[in-house]
């Protein structure tokens, strides 16, 4: 399965969309030419059965399942896609909590993570990274070994490539910001220089929306 496949799946069923000339504002204020719900694969059963084929074969080939003892979903937009896996190659699964539940066993990470298992991180969207590397960083607080995060969709930012670097783990994206905005241009959903456009928003998130005269 391929990068501009994975990204034409998105583009199709409107798992994300661009906006470049108007673009959205997300709950921290910051404004966006790119809008990404990646959980709207679960009412798509032909796409999302593809997406799985293409988690499978990257665990399959690119790590090895024998190098896979448990895979840990960042919740919550990661678990459908982790339980859905996790079926397909039979292995254990976890889901990791943004904080922990302030009530019985007060836990971080859901079900039953062995000590020194090997772990593969699920999640549908990296952006920062931020989600992700909580749950690296949870799964190592439990004494496992957390080796790689396969993802969906990943917008290429420069703290999430450092983040997962800085913790040792190996972030595999199914498809990329680059792919896919060469793919909505082939599409025609964007003009060739709205595509330039879109990929500056990821290297100055912040600073973007100002810098192009919408604030």
């Amino acid at each position: 399965m391929s990068k501009e496949r994975i990204a034409d799946i998105l583009l199709d069923i409107g798992a994300v969309t661009l906006s470049p000339q108007k673009p959205y504002r997300y709950a921290s204020g910051i404004l966006s030419p790119i809008y990404t719900d990646c959980r709207l694969l679960m009412s798509h059963v032909k796409e999302r059965e593809e997406v799985i084929d293409a988690f499978e074969k990257v665990l399959r080939e690119g790590v090895g399942l024998q190098n896979v003892d448990c895979l840990a979903a960042v919740a919550s937009s990661g678990i459908p896609h982790a339980a859905w896996l996790a079926e397909r190659i039979k292995k254990p699964m976890v889901y990791v909590r943004k904080e922990e539940k302030e009530h019985g066993k007060q836990n971080l990470i859901e079900g039953r993570l062995e000590k020194n298992a090997r772990v593969v991180v699920i999640e549908d969207l990296v952006s920062q990274g931020g989600s992700s590397l909580n749950a690296v960083k949870a799964a190592k607080a439990a004494g496992a070994k957390p080796t790689h995060c396969v993802v969906i969709f990943t917008y290429q930012m420069p703290k999430s490539v450092e983040g997962f670097k800085a913790e040792g783990v190996e972030l595999i994206p199914l498809t990329d910001i680059t792919t896919l905005v060469k793919r909505a241009t082939a599409k025609k959903i964007i003009s060739k220089e709205q595509e330039g456009v879109v990929l500056e928003w990821t290297q100055d998130t912040a600073g973007w929306g100002k810098k192009k005269g919408f604030e």
